[in-house]
């Protein structure tokens, strides 16, 4: 049985795997050479990978692959995404060439508003609470000018700070509200930054407000952090032609494929169970950029969900209709991200990744991942509504099968070209592989 480590941040690398070895791994010597078989031989690389997080004993890689031929805005865009699901980079690669020759993608960016909050408990009066507020709003942003400088010369910075009532769903709770500008960056700390400034600035005004009691001067401020839901914060993305242009190789009509597609979206639209795995799939083109491009998917993942459910029922965030015989297919998508600060300057695929794209700015990063969500939910339900998700999905995953079961280079050559006209399952292939082997062991 495992038992607990004292100071195990305080053990050099080295140190921190032999313990592991010698209290995780069933074969230690393997184990180790594992761990170290993800290195980088360059040392002052590895030392960067290592110094992003704590505790850390090897990198974890993923895919990078690109996705080529988006036109978005009129602009030729080859796309980087970083991810291991089989079937997402080909999906997201069939999508741009169906759109190349239709118009393309067309991206816009509605709104780049961030927010942030100090959530704190007042007990007293609420008139004299929002009249303190208004007499010391100036200083919030006075209080904050050596933090906002910098922003404020790149076009950004605090645009509105207002105080919340919330006392109805929580006694003696309020908020102030602020809402931030940060250009080219995510801006994550410097919003904290001002939050952080914030909170300072209203306890100690409050001490020496001249209207307040002297239990309405204790205000209790609980935290003070940045919202990761960023409804203000918003692109849209479209694709749209005639409904026969949509007529191409899957023995459908462009009417009958447009009405079952915009059928699949509605339901998305209603139901629950499928639009979690509808915006899922959506996800696996947003994230695969987010994460080739050193952004926190984490928060946009977060940001986009709660979105999702805005007006009280999760919900499809694409959306589709035919109108006057033209097929629109569109997402509203919430995204808040950086291509200056953090890992975009440190990571050296993340600054290769934003080279690939053309060194956008936040804006048109922005633009860009909105379309590889659209583009990915498009070839999915592409897929759904005419041969079925599995055949080209299992297609992909085959590989991935071979490899698990340790086939030789003769063996893949085989069942690679048998599957090709041929429905792929984990068991068709275990039991190819069987057959192959013993019609060797027999001759």
């Amino acid at each position: 049985m495992n038992t607990p480590i004292k100071g195990f941040s305080k053990l050099t690398k080295e140190e921190k795997i032999q313990w592991l070895a010698k209290t995780c791994f069933t074969d230690e010597k393997e184990g180790i050479a594992t761990l170290k078989m993800y290195w980088n031989d360059d040392e002052a690389l590895q030392r960067l990978h290592d110094e992003f997080i704590e505790n850390t004993i090897s990198n974890y890689y993923l895919p990078f692959a690109i996705a080529p031929n988006f036109s978005i805005n009129g602009k030729l865009i080859n796309i980087p995404m970083a991810i291991e699901e089989s079937s997402v980079v080909a999906a997201a690669s069939r999508s741009a060439k169906f759109w190349l020759d239709r118009g393309g993608f067309k991206a816009k960016v509605i709104d780049t508003q961030k927010i942030g909050q100090v959530h704190f408990i007042y007990n007293g009066d609420k008139q004299k609470l929002s009249d303190f507020f208004n007499s010391i709003k100036p200083l919030f942003f006075e209080a904050t000018e050596p933090i906002t400088k910098n922003m404020q010369k790149r076009g950004g910075g605090i645009l509105d700070i207002e105080l919340r009532d919330k006392t109805a769903e929580m006694p003696n709770y309020y908020q102030l509200h602020a809402t931030f500008e940060t250009v080219d960056s995510m801006g994550a700390n410097f919003i904290n930054s001002c939050l952080e400034q914030f909170a300072k600035t209203l306890k100690e005004e409050a001490m020496t407000y001249n209207d307040f009691t002297t239990s309405e001067r204790e205000i209790q401020v609980v935290m003070s952090i940045l919202s990761n839901y960023v409804p203000q914060c918003v692109v849209r993305a479209e694709v749209s032609c005639p409904v026969e242009q949509l007529n191409e190789d899957k023995g459908i009509s462009g009417q009958a494929f447009a009405e079952k597609f915009v059928l699949a979206v509605r339901i998305a639209e209603i139901e629950k169970h499928r639009a979690v795995t509808h915006n899922k799939g959506i996800m696996n083109g947003i994230d695969a950029v987010v994460l080739a491009t050193g952004n926190d998917f984490r928060a946009v993942e977060a940001g986009v969900h709660a979105y999702a459910a805005k007006d009280g029922m999760y919900r499809s965030l694409t959306h589709a209709e035919i109108n006057d015989g033209i097929f629109k297919f569109w997402i509203e998508v919430p995204l808040a991200l950086g291509t200056v600060g953090g890992l975009t300057s440190l990571h050296p695929l993340v600054k290769l990744a934003l080279e690939i794209l053309g060194r956008p700015s936040a804006r048109e990063l922005m633009q860009i991942v909105a379309v590889a969500g659209l583009a990915q939910n498009f070839a999915a339900l592409r897929s759904l509504t005419t041969t079925g998700i599995q055949e080209g999905h299992m297609k992909m995953h085959l590989k991935n099968i071979l490899n698990q079961l340790k086939a030789t280079d003769g063996e893949r050559e085989k069942i690679i070209s048998h599957f090709k006209d041929n429905t792929v399952s984990h068991s068709a292939v275990v039991e190819m592989l069987h057959n192959l082997r013993e019609e060797k062991a027999t001759s």
